[in-house]
């Protein structure tokens, strides 16, 4: 296993760095939850510049032709600085309907039809039926998908759907493993946008009541690696976003002084600061791992994306709380950034399953194994 990045994969994180580094994303994100009117930068057109909708596309189709681990290193720049780019919704989809080889994947790659992907949990030990996330701990089944031919009808709810507000298209997973295309304007279609705890994420509440669909080509296998691509994701995001309010830490407390000395030469923050430290490079070697098993070792892809997704997530959650101890009082005022990354943690934690499914996961493949 090569833990080394390509030529290319550098220039591609460093392009991505790039693009983002354009966006005052923090400080539009504090805007609006000080007045609740703030508007987020609408970073669309700029991943539409970069190619990112077409990652997970092949070439023929006219994606990139990129792998899981490319699209996460990108997904680690938008966590750095907590820019809403709809990844976690965007690239699951695309990489079914590639699959699936549809015939819209051309307009999708260049980023003229979003579609989102509705995060549907395959089967497993503690759950033998596909479900999706409900309000409060509540996991109903996936969506009914009925029909014969390639016209079907599909009818569901699923809540939290990451980036389906303003999406177009959305590719749903049925109760027995099919998967369906389904336009987001369709009859039958509502789309409720909801926000809790972080403002930099997009989530909406999912309802389709008999809304007429295409049926998709698609294996149950191929329809469980779109969670599997989803989890890496998360997690890639979440390294990110750790490595942010690790340096946010480190700086503070090499800057802040109190009794003659700065708060960094004290025990007690640099055992604090050194454990973040200990759980990013752990989080980080997982995705690696995630990276190289999606390419090269299929039968262990789904533990390495749900141990990355449990690593990151436990780590994030660590981060997120130390940069608000390190920094003391100011870092749990508003006008601190502090807590908008406290806030990431918090939603993170809850997506797609949460962290507690990924750790479920992990433990039931270590003991089957």
């Amino acid at each position: 296993m090569d833990l080394s990045l390509t030529d290319e994969q550098e220039f591609l994180r460093e392009a991505a760095r790039g693009t983002l580094s354009r966006f005052k994303v923090i400080e539009a994100a504090r805007a609006a939850l000080d007045d609740g009117l703030g508007e987020l930068p609408d970073l669309w057109p700029a991943a539409r510049e970069a190619g990112w909708p077409g990652l997970l596309i092949s070439e023929a189709r006219g994606g990139a032709g990129l792998g899981v681990f490319d699209a996460m290193l990108v997904a680690e720049e938008t966590g750095r600085v907590l820019a809403p780019v709809p990844f976690l919704g965007l690239l699951p989809a695309t990489a079914l309907l590639d699959a699936a080889g549809y015939d819209g994947l051309e307009a999708i790659a260049a980023g003229e039809v979003r579609p989102v992907w509705i995060p549907t949990r395959p089967p497993g030990d503690l759950e033998m039926n596909w479900t999706v996330d409900g309000p409060g701990a509540a996991r109903p089944a996936a969506p009914v998908i009925e029909g014969d031919g390639d016209s079907v009808r599909v009818t569901g709810r699923a809540a939290y759907v990451p980036d389906a507000p303003g999406a177009d298209l959305l590719v749903v997973v049925g109760v027995d493993g099919t998967v369906a295309a389904v336009e987001a304007d369709a009859d039958g279609v509502t789309i409720e946008q909801v926000v809790r705890y972080d403002v930099t994420r997009a989530v909406a509440h999912v309802s389709l009541k008999d809304a007429p669909g295409r049926l998709l080509s698609v294996s149950s296998d191929a329809a469980a690696d779109g969670w599997y691509v989803a989890q890496a994701l998360i997690a890639a995001e979440a390294v990110g976003t750790v490595q942010t309010t690790l340096e946010m830490s480190v700086q503070y407390a090499k800057e802040r002084f109190t009794f003659g000395r700065a708060i960094g030469s004290y025990q007690a923050i640099k055992h604090e600061l050194t454990e973040v430290l200990r759980r990013l490079e752990n989080a980080r070697s997982l995705l690696f791992y995630a990276g190289w098993a999606r390419d090269s070792g299929p039968d262990e892809w789904p533990l390495a994306a749900s141990a990355a997704r449990s690593a990151a997530g436990g780590a994030l959650d660590f981060a997120s709380r130390s940069n608000i101890n390190v920094h003391g009082g100011i870092g749990a005022t508003w006008e601190h950034d502090a807590p908008l990354y406290f806030r990431r943690a918090q939603l993170t934690r809850r997506l797609a399953g949460g962290h507690g499914d990924a750790t479920d996961r992990v433990a039931e493949r270590l003991l089957a194994a």
